[in-house]
């Protein structure tokens, strides 16, 4: 599927193709519009994931806690779909990327108005002719975790619960600076965890430490610190979070990676200021057994006593949850990809209400997906 899908498409909507389809004129129409944005330093992205899912606690009303990703159960609907326009020259680069779907709807609620369906909308300038220090401002992806939240370029079809409890957008301003050919530094001047429109006064800060020794390593170390204070949690003050993670791929048929991070979140509270900390730690592996077919596990663990970032639904007052997770990828093209994959939750407290009114402390996802890049 390339950008001709996106041309016929258009076309459809703007009421010029009549009868049967001209084959020929759409590809010369895809090559014109293919020179024209390559002439102006543009290119257009496309992006598709649509998934069925099904969990064995069947939570009322459809919609499943503790996730922003394959969150509605039981319904074939579309997890994110977007059209990224981007531009790129020497010393200017800019992206602006709406989305629509369940993921956004879940993870951009506490937006407002026009900003609840940006993905990416970014602009950065080279400073200087001879290096290659960029300065980026606007709304771009979460350096943190091993994990982002597009499920093409990931070795599991869904997001573990470490992703899932991290920022997968920032706001704010970018510095990227490499320190030779194997170091870059990334600091971050942010609005907050997570958030376009800032909560809380004063801005707040991050940093990513990327080390890349050759084409078989990438291994992050990502810091953020700030005050989390807000309106839904006013007792939230100054927030320290590391994370550190690595991807190793020492052949076309093995990737592999691991993360682990924890965060302190300090509270006040009647009693006095109070420290609260959380953690997390996966561990992932894709093989490919033939060309086009893999299957990939992921084992991992995430533990919020103080339930600082993740609450439970029912009475349970501490949040702790271990998953495992196999996967089986198909890959139709190089653009197209089919994904199903069983994934098993264990908790210690009954955090699942079930529709008989109690609850549980396991679940089961059997998750099915068709995922395309248009490009």
């Amino acid at each position: 599927m390339k950008i001709t899908v996106i041309i016929i498409l258009l076309s459809i909507i703007a009421g010029h193709v009549q009868g049967q389809i001209n084959v020929d004129s759409v590809m010369r129409a895809d090559s014109s519009l293919k020179a024209a944005l390559k002439k102006r330093n543009l290119t257009l992205e496309g992006y598709v994931d649509v998934y069925y899912s099904y969990a064995a606690s069947h939570p009322a009303g459809g919609t499943r806690p503790y996730v922003v990703n394959y969150s509605r159960d039981n319904e074939i609907n579309l997890d994110l779909a977007y059209l990224s326009l981007k531009y790129t020259s020497d010393r200017i680069r800019a992206a602006f990327t709406p989305g629509f779907g369940t993921y956004m709807n879940a993870n951009y609620s506490v937006e407002r108005q026009t900003l609840e369906n940006i993905v990416e909308a970014y602009v950065g300038i080279r400073l200087f002719k001879d290096k290659n220090i960029w300065l980026d401002g606007g709304v771009f992806s979460s350096p943190y975790t091993n994990e982002s939240v597009f499920s093409f370029d990931q070795p599991t079809y869904t997001r573990s619960l470490g992703a899932e409890n991290t920022p997968y957008y920032l706001t704010g301003a970018k510095l990227t600076v490499p320190l030779g050919p194997l170091w870059t530094i990334y600091l971050y001047l942010l609005n907050g965890w997570q958030v376009i429109q800032s909560q809380h006064d004063p801005l707040d800060g991050g940093s990513q430490v990327e080390y890349k020794p050759n084409d078989k390593w990438d291994v992050n170390w990502n810091t953020y610190i700030g005050n989390e204070s807000s309106t839904t949690n006013p007792g939230f003050k100054r927030r320290f979070f590391t994370d550190g993670y690595a991807v190793y791929t020492p052949s076309a048929k093995w990737t592999f990676t691991a993360d682990a991070y924890s965060g302190w979140q300090q509270v006040a509270g009647n009693s006095g200021s109070q420290t609260r900390n959380w953690w997390n730690v996966n561990a992932c592996a894709r093989y490919m057994f033939i060309p086009g077919n893999s299957i990939s596990v992921r084992v991992e663990h995430y533990d919020d006593p103080y339930e600082i970032l993740e609450k439970a639904v029912t009475a349970a007052t501490s949040f702790k949850l271990s998953s495992a997770s196999l996967g089986y990828n198909l890959s139709v093209t190089d653009d197209a990809m089919i994904r199903c994959e069983a994934r098993y939750f264990k908790s210690p407290a009954g955090i699942y209400p079930l529709r008989n009114g109690t609850d549980a402390d396991q679940d089961l996802w059997l998750t099915i997906g068709l995922t395309a890049r248009l490009r």
